[in-house]
């Protein structure tokens, strides 16, 4: 196996491809470095993001030195372009993960590869290298008609993998690969197959088109449902197709982000596995889809929670019948697991899977599930008698233990505490319970809920806030002060959005004014000050790019346009190449955390909208 030239590629030096079962990551140089099959959360066969020399690659690059590398979408799909330019010409390398219709039950994952000489003759190298199972996991080499079959053994026994090609490839150890030569206007196939069986007779060019054809439809199809006609158009609807392209389509989930292990800190131990559901990051989803008329989505997520969140039968735990986060099949079970055997992303480690936040306590998730429900009952179908039953019993357990401490949004490892940004979502569960009762006439003991409403409005107002600093903090007054300052947090500037205050009441302008002085860096938004308020982790990290987007709209709604408007015409800067964002930016404008992120593309989302609608 060929060392890879450098060892690792920035994280803002990929762009994503999927078929809505899984998804992988092609570097800007040809290099597929993160794929896991035949799922988002299966093990991964190309690891080489997180471990260059055990993790697996597939590259294709030119036999010579390379001058110039530029990568883009094929318009309106999610199809990736890499192209290369050098002195002897330029080369394409054309990849996509076939998707030919809506929910497709003849469905076969294939991961395509087409490389086209565009300019003169070129001299290309295929090198495939997976390493199974994390690359814990045997495998052997078969040679076989048309291409190559990669079988698992051991650990990775189960999943065969079958490359056709149109070349010739030559079986080296556990590798295939070998050099070809296009002349200019000719082209070469590899088209890897999921579903393993025995490769048959070569390929057809003609399919190979057919299929190309057929999946830029579908994507376009399915963005011109948008009906999103802003001034952003080309970021909303690029962020709008990375959203479905983290949706697992047979069930409905909507999965954080594709990859695991990406630091929030080069070097530190902030790595986590983030290929499950978190209810927070997919209610918020929910909304952005809802918001651009994707209502088919959000009826698919819905029907993902009825199915798996239903839990009237039965006692809950001592944390609530509501999870954090699951798998894509609803098992809440998500153990924590060290895969001390890879290097780690430029050396960060250690490298997890599973992730033992959810077995958190984190009370805003009540909020986050009712407003989603709230909002597809208000534009999508309406929800069930089952659905509107199973939100009763979760909101009967809410109201016997919001006043208490939790995690909360961030997931801090420091223990619990009375975080007053888990206290405004509770007040949004049962607003909006009280809300959706009364415009569908539902059964619901509305004179408790209503009190409780209001008891928890008043410890926001009374104890959240203040009164010395003249800002909302980011935990219930209870001696959280260190040398005098407020801790703040930027999860305090989701207030005014959802409806628990005005947007121009003087203790939110007042809080924004805070917000932008302690945590903002020109557009750049941290989560909050660990020195003030100590998280349990060590290191530092990056500035959250959702919290900047929620900047943005909060500058918005306070009525700073102007300012709203530069703000966010600055962070499209901060995108990578093909307007995709990982979950953070350091100062340097590096990307990173998992990539690309769910929750940072529903918020410029949200922030492009209504910052459009302010504007008229």
């Amino acid at each position: 196996m060929r060392p890879l030239d450098p060892p690792y590629l920035p994280i803002a030096e990929h762009g994503l491809i999927g078929d809505l079962r899984t998804a992988a990551l092609v570097g800007t140089d040809g290099r597929i470095d993160w794929f896991c099959a035949p799922r988002f959360d299966s093990p991964s066969v190309f690891g080489a993001l997180l471990d260059p020399e055990k993790g697996g690659h597939w590259l294709i690059a030119p036999g010579c030195r390379v001058a110039r590398r530029q990568q883009f979408y094929f318009p309106d799909t999610n199809i990736l372009i890499t192209r290369m330019l050098t002195e002897d010409g330029m080369v394409e390398v054309q990849d996509f993960m076939p998707v030919l219709r809506e929910r497709d039950p003849d469905h076969r994952q294939r991961l395509v590869r087409r490389v086209v000489a565009v300019r003169g003759a070129m001299r290309m190298w295929t090198e495939v290298a997976p390493r199974f199972d994390y690359g814990r996991g045997g495998h052997r080499v078969e040679p076989a008609p048309g291409g190559v079959r990669f079988v698992g053994e051991g650990t990775g026994e189960g999943l065969t993998l079958s490359l056709l090609s149109s070349v010739p490839l030559k079986v080296e150890g556990r590798e295939a690969g070998g050099g070809f030569r296009l002349a200019e206007g000719e082209s070469a196939l590899f088209v890897l197959d999921t579903a393993g069986g025995t490769a048959q007779g070569g390929l057809d060019a003609a399919e190979a088109e057919r299929l190309f054809d057929a999946t830029v439809a579908f994507w376009r199809r399915w963005v011109g449902q948008s009906v999103y006609a802003g001034r952003w158009r080309e970021a909303v609807h690029r962020s709008a197709l990375t959203l479905k392209l983290l949706t697992h389509e047979p069930s409905g989930a909507l999965i954080a982000a594709p990859t695991l292990g990406l630091p929030e800190r080069l070097g530190g131990e902030r790595n986590w596995d983030y290929r499950h559901v978190w209810i927070r990051d997919a209610a918020f989803s929910l909304y952005a889809l809802l918001r651009l008329g994707f209502t088919n989505e959000a009826e698919g997520f819905i029907n993902w929670l009825t199915t798996h969140l239903h839990t009237v039968d039965g006692e809950p735990g001592p944390d609530g019948p509501l999870r954090v986060m699951y798998s894509i099949d609803g098992d809440p079970r998500l153990p924590e697991e060290r895969l001390d055997h890879l290097a780690g992303y430029c050396g960060s480690r250690p490298v997890r899977t599973g992730n033992s936040a959810s077995d958190q306590f984190q009370l805003d998730i009540y909020g986050e599930l009712v407003d989603s429900i709230y909002l597809f009952n208000k534009y999508g179908t309406g929800i069930s008698h089952d659905s509107w039953s199973g939100l009763c019993t979760k909101l009967e357990w809410m109201l016997t233990h919001w006043d208490q401490p939790d995690e909360s949004i961030w997931e801090t490892r420091a223990g619990r505490q009375n975080h007053t940004y888990s206290r405004v979502m509770c007040w949004v569960a049962v607003e909006r319970m009280v809300r959706m009762a009364r415009q569908r006439g539902l059964p619901g003991d509305l004179p408790r809920w209503m009190a409780a409403r209001d008891r928890i409005y008043a410890q926001i107002m009374e104890r959240g806030w203040d009164p010395e600093a003249g800002t909302f903090v980011q935990r219930l007054r209870d001696g959280q002060r260190r040398s005098g300052r407020p801790v703040l947090d930027a999860s305090l500037l989701l207030m005014p959005m959802v409806k628990l205050i005005s947007p121009t009441d003087p203790r939110f302008l007042s809080t924004l004014e805070a917000i932008t002085d302690s945590l903002v860096a020109d557009t750049l938004v941290f989560r909050y000050d660990p020195t003030l308020a100590p998280d349990g982790l060590g290191g530092t990290e990056g500035t959250f790019s959702l919290c900047s987007f929620w900047w943005v709209e909060a500058l918005t709604r306070a009525g700073r346009v102007e300012q709203a408007r530069l703000a966010l015409e600055k962070m499209f800067t901060y995108a990578n190449h093909v307007g995709q964002y990982a979950e953070q930016i350091s100062l340097t404008g590096e990307h990173l955390g998992n990539f690309p992120q769910a929750f940072t593309h529903l918020a410029l989302i949200s922030a492009a909208a209504n910052l459009d609608r302010a504007m008229g």
